[in-house]
């Protein structure tokens, strides 16, 4: 009986292999990625050159955003407010001298004067006979800027 079933198994397997057909074709392997196929190379460098860009100018507008906000920080703390106030006080009271000076009557008085601020020279002069006073502002740069003010020209 074992010889039998094994005779009939035997049978059983030969003829399955005889009737499978094996079917194959051609192995063809592509790279997908454009840098090692060179199909699409062109659109992938300006594809890789955008996404550059971007990071670039992302990281670069964070870092003058972040600088930014550490220059109002600092012009927020106190002292730099205190310090701002000073000097603007300061200049408003030379800027006070110098149109009283200016518009002075008394004898004596200067009928010209001259100061440098930040820079930019400052030079006035009073001409009694036209009633005018002529400043001339002439900045670091060297552009010149002129203002003719009439005395007692003005009714309030």
């Amino acid at each position: 009986m074992k010889a039998l079933l094994k005779l009939v198994l035997i049978a059983t397997f030969s003829y399955s292999s005889l009737i499978t057909i094996s079917i194959s074709s051609e192995l063809n392997h592509n790279f997908s990625n454009p840098a090692f196929s060179g199909q699409g190379y062109s659109n992938h460098v300006l594809s890789i050159e955008q996404l550059q860009h971007n990071r670039e100018k992302e990281n670069r507008e964070r870092k003058e955003a972040q600088e930014a906000a550490a220059k109002r920080e600092e012009a927020q703390k106190t002292i730099n407010k205190f310090l701002t106030n000073v000097e603007s006080r300061i200049y408003a009271n030379l800027s006070k001298q110098l149109v009283d000076n200016m518009f002075s009557t008394e004898a004596g008085a200067p009928s010209s004067g001259t100061t440098v601020v930040e820079g930019s020279t400052i030079y006035w002069i009073r001409d009694d006979t036209a009633n005018t006073i002529t400043v001339t502002i002439t900045g670091s740069n060297g552009n010149v800027t002129n203002l003719t003010v009439p005395i007692g020209g003005f009714g309030f």
